[in-house]
């Protein structure tokens, strides 16, 4: 499973588990990098899963929040 995949399910398995509540900051792309050491790319895709799962928000100048459901 590619590294990206990977990282998205983690952040999944926590939005489900309520770690990650409705409206929090999902952790950012650089914070990504350093957690699980790898690129910038990498972490942005991993990012891009969840807005596409409907499980996140981007908020432009602000980050990527955890959606309301």
């Amino acid at each position: 499973m590619p590294p990206y995949l990977q990282i998205a399910a983690i952040l999944r398995g926590r939005i489900q588990s309520g770690e990650l509540a409705p409206g929090a900051a999902v952790p950012s792309v650089r914070t990504i990098q350093q957690e699980y050491g790898v690129a910038q790319t990498t972490a942005r895709k991993a990012i891009r899963v969840l807005v596409g799962e409907g499980l996140a928000e981007i908020v432009t100048g602000w980050g990527t929040f955890v959606t309301k459901r």
